[in-house]
């Protein structure tokens, strides 16, 4: 089938001539697949707009209509109404766990390299990583070894609360501007996680500062996702999402020295932040800024551009030191959902679930 990927300007393209691996390996262990969801176009935004074919609403607040979160937005919502077991979704910035946030369930982002790219129309090639949305951390757990080319997958065993230690980063500029709700509920659940014996110990990650400062000149998903447009863009530039166009063109302005020294000093800081974060089973900090914003606070596209970077800005910090993460739901009933993430080591992938699936639970009790 064709692969649009939420836009207009691939109608006229051909049929995809393999299955992606992701989606063959689900299949081959007797997944069944409903159907494609509705995403931001090129998966460009955090917000989960999409003016061709249709927002998705979250499922909080319907009466109101609010955002749910992209780009993955309508794998979040058909997990979260119940229309299938778990969405797929690709999360180059945060677009597994920002939609998973701001609809009350999980969403897992691996290890780039551990799950294969081929077959997914790229955003970054440099930050892109598939990863599942589903209503536990046992399910994501499942859906992801199995992406990852396992023959068979279990739930993973959850490791005893008592012991564990997790890390805050003090001082950074993931605790900035954060909602009064979603700081709340991030505190009620370390308290709780505090409570069932785990080691709660704030700490300097000063790394994450040096990070904006090296996206400067546009970052690689800027770069990539122009190289990657610029034939297209050529012959249908306006069937595209204007918001989503100004973001991809920003990329025709980084040199060669740029992207470079982009890469050069993404390496140097995943090498100075690692060893500030071994210490700990798990980094902890809220998945998004906010609660589920309305859809018409985005209409003014200075709101747009402020309230996205607010979604991105914490889970995109972790893409860029190539982690594993995952959120997971940590408001109570009746509130607007919130998020707790819990990012782990480069290639810490099993460790992290067996600690989420700890977190999880505590979370529950």
């Amino acid at each position: 089938v064709p692969t649009l990927a939420g836009s207009v300007a691939l109608r006229g393209a051909p049929p995809a001539k393999a299955t992606a691996p992701v989606v063959a390996r689900l299949q081959r262990a007797g997944f069944v697949v409903l159907g494609r969801t509705n995403m931001v176009e090129f998966a460009f935004s955090g917000l989960g707009v999409n003016p061709h074919y249709g927002t998705p609403l979250s499922p909080y607040d319907r009466a109101t209509g609010r955002l749910p979160g992209g780009s993955s937005s309508g794998a979040a919502v058909a997990v979260a109404d119940g229309m299938g077991f778990a969405g797929l979704g690709s999360d180059t910035g945060g677009s597994c766990r920002v939609p998973a946030a701001l609809c009350g369930i999980v969403g897992y982002k691996p290890t780039a390299r551990r799950v294969p790219l081929e077959g997914v129309l790229p955003l970054s090639f440099s930050l892109d990583s598939i990863g599942p949305l589903a209503n536990t951390v046992g399910c994501c757990a499942v859906l992801h070894e199995l992406m990852a080319g396992a023959e068979n997958a279990a739930t993973p065993v959850a490791r005893p609360v008592a012991g564990l230690r997790f890390g805050i980063p003090d001082k950074t500029f993931l605790f900035d501007g954060v909602e009064p709700a979603v700081i709340a509920a991030f505190e009620r659940a370390v308290a709780k996680l505090k409570a069932a014996g785990a080691h709660i110990e704030h700490f300097a990650l000063p790394e994450l500062a040096d990070i904006p400062v090296a996206n400067a000149a546009g970052g690689f998903a800027a770069a990539e996702s122009y190289a990657w447009h610029r034939p297209l863009l050529e012959k249908a530039a306006e069937q595209y999402d204007p918001r989503v166009l100004a973001r991809i063109r920003k990329g025709a302005s980084m040199s060669a020295a740029d992207y470079i020294a982009l890469q050069v000093e993404r390496a140097r800081i995943i090498a100075a932040a690692a060893p500030r974060t071994a210490p700990f089973d798990a980094v902890l900090c809220p998945t998004t800024a906010l609660t589920p914003p309305a859809v018409a606070e985005v209409e003014d596209e200075a709101e747009y551009n402020r309230i996205n970077l607010l979604l991105l800005r914490n889970t995109a910090a972790f893409n860029f030191l190539d982690r594993c993460s995952i959120s997971l739901p940590c408001h109570a009933p009746g509130e607007a959902p919130v998020g707790l993430m819990l990012t782990g080591a480069h290639d810490g992938d099993a460790a992290l679930f067996a600690t989420a699936s700890a977190v999880e639970a505590a979370l529950a009790a």
